[in-house]
Parts: structure tokens; sequence; C-alpha cells
């Protein structure tokens, strides 16, 4: 990444950081940057974040391991990273209509994770997130090997998880990425 493009991308996360507080209660700004500038991989990620519209933001430091963690704080499901089914195995499987890709593989070469459930329904407690759009999260292997998949988004002021078919796609559903820094 070239020298302006890094600065352009760090001011833009300290706005981001700085207009959204109540997202990351008792982080500073300057731990962030710090293991930001330690991590040439983080920084990577998070700019493919802010490329496929998932505004990151600091939503947290885990207390056992001090590493910050960041999530797309879009209102939506990111715009760049919509039409995906699951995940490799349920988009070799299509035979028709393929989408462009699969979000556990984008997520995998972003440097990202998909969002567990739990780790979405803490998301929607620090905003109305996906009130248009669904999410596709972490899926149980229990699940995944009958063929299914887990998504979720919020209606009706409420937080719901949902089940599909990991073959399927659509125009409004991505998902949301989760870095630990």
């Amino acid at each position: 990444m070239k020298a302006q493009e890094r600065d352009h991308l760090l001011a833009l996360l300290m706005r981001r950081f700085e207009q959204n507080a109540d997202r990351h209660k008792g982080v500073t700004w300057a731990n962030v940057l710090a293991r930001i500038d330690a991590s040439a991989a983080a920084l990577k990620a998070l700019a493919r974040m802010e490329a496929s519209g998932g505004e990151p933001d600091v939503i947290g430091q885990d207390k056992a391991t001090g590493q910050i963690i960041f999530c797309d704080c879009a209102a939506e499901s990111p715009l760049g990273r919509r039409s995906l089914c699951y995940d490799g195995e349920a988009l070799n499987a299509r035979k028709e209509n393929k989408p462009p890709g699969s979000a556990v593989q984008m997520a995998a070469d972003m440097g990202v994770e998909l969002l567990s459930e739990e780790q979405y329904r803490m998301l929607q407690q620090l905003g109305e997130f996906d009130t248009k759009t669904s999410s596709w999260i972490a899926t149980p292997e229990d699940v995944r090997s009958l063929g299914g998949a887990l998504f979720s988004d919020r209606r009706y002021g409420r937080v719901f998880t949902y089940h599909n078919g990991a073959q399927s796609y659509y125009a409004a559903r991505g998902f949301r990425a989760l870095l630990r820094v």
C-alpha cells in the first residue's frame, strides 16, 4: 500500500473511531494505531473491508489478549460483498447461474472472519444494522453438513437468524467481517 493510501485509510478510520466512541468505550486511538502499525496484514484487511463498503470500526478489545476488534459497521450488508453463496462447496455444487464467489472464500481472501451468531447479536447492540439487507454468518458444522447455512438481519426491531440452502444467493445478502488486530 502506498504511503498516501495508508494515510488516507488511517485518517478515515480515526474519524470513524472518534465519531462513534460509544462503540468502543475504554479503547484509545493510540492503542488502535499501534496495533495496526504492527501488522501489515491488518492494514491490508482493513483496506479491503473499506473498499468493499464495510465501513470498519473498532467495536471492542479482547480483555484476555489485548486484541482490538474491528467489525463492518455499514448500515447495510456491504455492497461489494453481496450476491455470494455461503462457501466453496456450495459454489461448486451450483450447476447453473453461479454467483461470482462465496462468502467464506471472500472472507479468507480478505484476511477476515464471518461473524458468529453471537458476534452478530453483539454488533446489533451497538446500532441497527441490516434493516433492508441480510448477512451470512458463520454456520455450525451440524447445519452445514445438512446443506444449510445461516444468515441474520434486523426486522421489526428484532434480530433474526434464519437458514437457507448454502447454494442460495441474493442481491441483498452479503456478509459482515470481523478482524482481530
